[in-house]
């Protein structure tokens, strides 16, 4: 056998096992795909409870919450898991996610667990829950709607500065930052400061089985320590997780060793490759978003400055 013959033989060789191993590659890729894909809710699904982590200021998450209102259908989502631990937020951001847990609890069982602090809008989401679990030290309650404004026409004034607005009508520039609130502009804020704050009580009263004239008596706008919420019915028990999972698993039949998966808006490619990043950018990202608060928002947040006002 000639060289050149052998040469073109160990080519060939080398070819096929070059092959071999691309392929052999490409099939564990793929595997550790599958993998991480099952693991992260996606494309193999699993029999779970899904756990619902509300932290920090509440906004409107649309993602989220139709993350959260697609468990509803969800067939490997036997229970859902709420964790909260806020202050509260925006009105209309505690509302939608208010409205999806509700989604979820008319199907199959949702409990609730509170942190170190679930109160006005993190109070809102917690009701739709069959049961509400809290620590002793749990802040909570602050049932209640605020709307802030500010007004500098006196600082203005001072520095020889004039605003002028021209409005289609009396109420276009209520509140104003350049002039004061006229008795006409506070009547209609009230009043819809009052509307939002019917629409919380009702939301209370539905979620509590509580008669609505209970619950505004106990909705000044003051927090309650999760042992006074308990004595007040607006909480079912004190414990955390392990409780809340003991409750299900005896009352709803949820089985206790069933994995817990959290809930996430993000992708499998999200889930699997950005995680490292993506919770240093969404530190940072919230840090800048939520340095103030609209002037114009309508907001169910607990302000401990208030308190015994």
């Amino acid at each position: 056998m000639s060289l050149e013959t052998d040469l073109l033989l160990d080519r060939r060789r080398l070819k096929r096992r070059l092959f071999y191993w691309r392929g052999a590659t490409v099939v564990a890729v793929l595997l550790c795909l599958l993998i991480a894909v099952g693991r992260g809710g996606g494309a193999l699904p699993h029999a779970h409870v899904a756990r619902l982590s509300v932290t920090g200021l509440i906004s409107e998450d649309h993602k989220l919450t139709e993350a959260v209102a697609k468990l509803a259908d969800d067939g490997s989502v036997k229970a859902l898991l709420v964790y909260i631990d806020s202050p509260g937020g925006a009105v209309s951001g505690g509302e939608s996610m208010h409205d999806a847990i509700a989604l979820v609890a008319a199907k199959k069982p949702v409990v609730t667990v509170m942190g170190g602090t679930a109160a006005s809008a993190g109070y809102m989401i917690a009701v739709p829950a069959a049961r509400i679990f809290a620590r002793n030290a749990t802040l909570t309650g602050s049932i209640g709607v605020i709307l802030e404004t500010g007004e500098v026409s006196g600082l203005l004034g001072r520095l020889g500065v004039t605003a002028e607005a021209i409005t289609s009508g009396p109420l276009k520039d209520q509140p104003s930052f350049t002039r004061p609130l006229t008795d006409q502009g506070r009547q209609v804020l009230h009043g819809l400061v009052m509307d939002l704050y019917d629409q919380f009580v009702g939301m209370v009263a539905a979620g509590r089985h509580m008669e609505p004239d209970k619950v505004r008596a106990l909705a000044d706008g003051r927090a309650y320590t999760g042992r006074q919420a308990l004595e007040l019915g607006l909480v079912d028990a004190i414990g955390g997780e392990p409780e809340a999972r003991a409750w299900l698993a005896a009352e709803r039949g949820v089985p206790a060793a069933l994995p817990t998966d959290d809930v996430t808006p993000k992708t499998w490619a999200e889930r699997t490759f950005g995680d490292a990043l993506g919770g240093l950018s969404q530190g940072m990202l919230k840090s800048v978003l939520f340095q103030g608060v609209r002037l114009d928002g309508a907001w169910a947040v607990w302000q401990p400055s208030q308190v015994g006002e």
